[in-house]
């Protein structure tokens, strides 16, 4: 049995992360199950993964800020923390030339993960490759760390 744990650990480590996220073709795959770690994982170490395309569904929204001539988009799932809600998780989206959805729709984005600055905070979004409506839907509020 300790044999078989060993082996398993050492399996994992050597892997890394490919379990939770990514493939063969340099494409990072959030998933439901591992949604917030994955996003996090992203956060934490964001260097890793700019430049990288990124793939994951969820609710398109707009966001309309008085300090912003623009609105902004975003492709968003809420989390569930231990005591209830606690917020939407996932990027801004820039959209190319592509047409925003309807708030609420649920699609599956692709993007290059950039980082961009705004009054000298940086931030990351997706520069948007594809954005599909779904007819199936995922989870909206998925399990929070």
């Amino acid at each position: 049995m300790k044999r078989i744990f060993a082996i398993g650990i050492a399996l994992m480590i050597l892997t890394g992360c490919a379990a939770l996220g990514g493939t063969e073709d340099d494409v990072f795959e959030i998933s439901e199950r591992f949604y917030a770690m994955q996003f996090m994982e992203i956060f934490m170490d964001s260097d890793a993964f700019i430049g990288r395309t990124i793939r994951y569904e969820g609710m398109f929204g707009t966001i309309e800020l008085p300090l912003r001539e623009d609105n902004f988009y975003v492709v968003y799932r809420n989390i569930l923390g231990c005591c209830g809600p606690e917020g939407p998780l996932g990027f801004e989206l820039y959209l190319n030339d592509i047409e925003p959805l309807p708030d609420g729709a649920w699609v599956e984005v692709s993007g290059i993960l950039e980082r961009f600055e705004v009054d000298g905070q940086n931030f990351l979004r997706l520069d948007v490759i594809s954005l599909v409506e779904m007819d199936e839907r995922g989870f909206e509020m998925v399990q929070g760390l």
